[in-house]
């Protein structure tokens, strides 16, 4: 008979690890489908924008700074051209707004830097910013219309021309005015709710706004270097500093003729290089980081709801695409058998979202480097109208200098070409990078998936044999796929954190496995079972720890996943927590099926949600890798095993464990998974040391 004033209170511990395990995996489930379904927009309002605003404000500054240091008005002598002209002094009052424009763009730079690094609050950083910038571009722009009337220009204008300093004003006010927006953009999201009010940026996207911020500053160092050893004008100097470290080379009159320029030149444009390629490195692994994912998420629930919408129970098929119909059937299968069928489709609907993000990711970038050619050859046609240059000479110029050939036959003298060359070439840069990892994900891979197929038929033939290599190439073309055994990628070797993480479980194996065989010597079965689950999670945990950060991510086979789903007490023979079709009409008729939405309880009832494979809480359709997925779920249910193991309820603490020693030993040799194999394999080595320890 129990104590009624203990069993009480046991019982409520018990209630309460059951609800907080449930409230545990509720929330997690949330997060990650907030994660994955949260809009592209609130985004880009959130990530992008702050983060382009981050790295093209210091570059506006540079150019404001570029806008500042030299004169706006020059007198062009009979014979000469604009850019040898002699300077005409400004009024004061251009140099004082200017000033002031330049004094709220770097104010509100150093604000978005302090909020970005939390020494700054939102509400009082963001209007900072915002303001700054404005009040830079108004007065900027203030500046370019006077610029540009009879009131500061000279006449004739055959003789005056604007200098390169009034073109980088106005590059320099349309970034303001860019960037600010952008920011308004930040700020309306956050004070609706759709983020919180601060700025969560990785760790490379702060390295980027770094790293863009210190290329610039070398940038504009290095010209103030070489203008003094040259004799340069200090913009035709940034003009040369450019086209120098980004390896373009058009050499013509800017070109270093004393011993200490050449000297200099040496370590400067090697440590330019470095730079840009930091930076290019930068803006490679942040389109891979999030721009890949969050596209990726997108056009993932695209397919599936276009898929699922095509599921009918009268055709009993489904439709995958124009040509592709794969059949989908419920009768007469099992409950595991129809969670099979559901997880096949939800593989091809992975590979069709995958295949269709990398072209329009290719089609996308293509589009943007096409338009900066196009029309930076536009801006070069109309800037040097003086030298000839047509449409197609422009082109070509543009083309040479976007590939860094740099022939040198064509060169920008023109004040306003120059200033725009400098803008331009900047903004290839993440241009072109783009464009050159979308490639990589494309045209570059098909082509060399296309030279092993070829090799492997003719002079460089596989192991299996050149009928193999053409059975296999002719299903990637049938169904746009590269088949490479189980695609578990491979594993880059771990930190030292993961190596200390991996000894530890391997700690916690050897423990559970060890309190499992005294139970087992004691004949307590139940407990010999509990321990040997934990020894399970644990030996798994390991694995999957190693296979996280496999490249490409590892995915498991249905098999797999139905192993690692029953560790978790979730076993797809259980029909109570899976997510059940619901019928509907449509038109003729016709009946299809609902498995697009979580189904389950209501939020703190304790009840698990069910799920589908095909629908929004399915594990293949997070933004988490499927290994990672794995990872957190065994970790958290290895924590709830050690909350049951410490609680004073006895009933909790006796709950057999959804693998047992028993049921693997009476499975033949052959049968089962790997995984449990595996295991067996384990078991028969602990016995042998067990026996070992005992004298045989």
């Amino acid at each position: 008979m129990n104590d009624p004033g203990l069993d009480e209170p046991a019982q409520q511990a018990a209630q309460d690890i059951e609800h907080n395990v449930y409230e545990e995996n509720r929330k997690l489930a949330e997060e990650e489908e907030q994660n994955f379904l949260d809009p592209g927009r609130w985004w880009f309002a959130s990530t992008a924008c702050p983060l382009i605003a981050g790295t093209f404000g210091p570059m506006a500054n540079a150019f404001s700074i570029c806008a500042l240091v030299e004169k706006w008005r020059v007198y062009i002598p009979p014979g000469s051209d604009e850019a040898h002209g002699q300077n005409i002094k400004d009024p004061s009052w251009l140099l004082v707004i200017n000033s002031i424009s330049l004094a709220f763009a770097i104010i509100a730079n150093m604000a978005l830097l302090l909020n970005m690094a939390r020494r700054l609050s939102f509400a009082i950083a963001q209007p900072i910013t915002i303001i700054g910038w404005y009040m830079s571009s108004i007065l900027l722009i203030v500046l370019v219309a006077l610029a540009s009337s009879s009131v500061f220009r000279i006449q004739p204008r055959e003789t005056h021309a604007l200098t390169q300093a009034y073109y980088y004003g106005i590059i320099a006010a349309a970034l303001y005015f860019v960037v600010s927006s952008l920011m308004v953009c930040t700020v309306v999201g956050a004070y609706r709710g759709h983020y919180p009010k601060e700025f969560r940026l990785t760790p490379s996207q702060r390295t980027l706004m770094l790293q863009t911020i210190s290329f610039m500053a070398y940038l504009l160092l290095g010209a103030l270097v070489f203008s003094t050893t040259e004799g340069w004008r200090y913009l035709d100097a940034v003009f040369w500093a450019d086209f120098t470290l980004l390896t373009v080379g058009l050499g013509g009159e800017f070109v270093p003729t004393t011993h200490t320029g050449r000297s200099l030149y040496f370590p400067f444009a090697i440590g330019g290089i470095v730079m840009v390629g930091l930076v290019v490195g930068s803006v490679r692994s942040l389109i891979l980081e999030r721009g890949k994912q969050k596209m990726s998420a997108r056009f993932l629930e695209t397919t599936r709801q276009t898929v699922l919408s095509s599921l009918d129970t009268d055709e009993r098929a489904i439709k995958l695409g124009p040509f592709q119909n794969v059949k989908y059937s419920e009768k007469g299968l099992s409950e595991s058998q129809r969670r099979e069928q559901e997880f096949r489709i939800m593989r091809r609907v992975q590979e069709k979202a995958e295949r269709n993000r990398r072209y329009v990711a290719l089609a996308m970038s293509s589009t943007a480097a096409l338009l900066l050619w196009l029309l930076g050859a536009v801006v070069f046609m109309h800037s040097e109208e003086p030298q000839g240059w047509s449409y197609f000479v422009s082109l070509y110029f543009a083309y040479t200098v976007l590939l860094t050939i740099g022939f040198g036959d064509y060169t920008p003298s023109s004040n306003s070409g120059k200033a725009f060359f400098v803008f331009w070439t900047l903004l290839a840069v993440p241009t072109l990078t783009i464009l050159i990892s979308n490639m990589g994900d494309t045209v570059i891979k098909a082509f060399k998936d296309l030279t092993i197929w070829i090799g492997s038929l003719t002079v460089l033939p596989d192991e299996h044999g050149a009928y193999t290599a053409l059975k296999i190439g002719i299903k990637r073309l049938k169904f746009g796929k590269l088949y490479n055994g189980d695609n578990q990628g491979e594993t880059p070797p771990g930190t030292s954190v993961e190596s200390s993480l991996d000894r530890l479980a391997e700690l916690v194996e050897e423990d559970e496995l060890a309190e499992a065989e005294e139970a087992g010597e004691y004949g307590d079965s139940l407990l010999r079972d509990i321990h040997f689950y934990h020894f399970v999670l644990a030996k798994e945990i390991r694995i999957l720890m190693r296979e996280v950060n496999a490249s490409p991510p590892k995915q498991y086979t249905y098999q797999e996943w139905s192993y690692y789903l029953r560790l978790i007490g979730q076993d797809e023979n259980d029909a109570s927590r899976h997510r059940k079709p619901k019928i509907h009409r449509r038109h003729s008729n016709r009946r299809s099926f609902d498995l697009g939405v979580a189904d389950g309880g209501e939020k703190g009832d304790g009840k698990p949600f069910t799920w589908s494979w095909l629908g929004i809480r399915s594990p293949l359709m997070g933004s988490k890798t499927e290994a990672q997925w794995l990872l957190d779920r065994l970790s958290a249910t290895l924590e709830q095993e050690m909350r049951k193991m410490r609680s004073s309820d006895e009933k909790l603490r006796s709950e057999p464990p959804p693998v047992s020693m028993a049921d693997l030993r009476k499975k033949p040799s052959n049968s089962g998974s790997d995984q449990e194999q595996l295991l067996e394999k384990e078991l028969s080595a602990a016995e042998m040391r067990r026996r070992q320890r005992n004298g045989g």
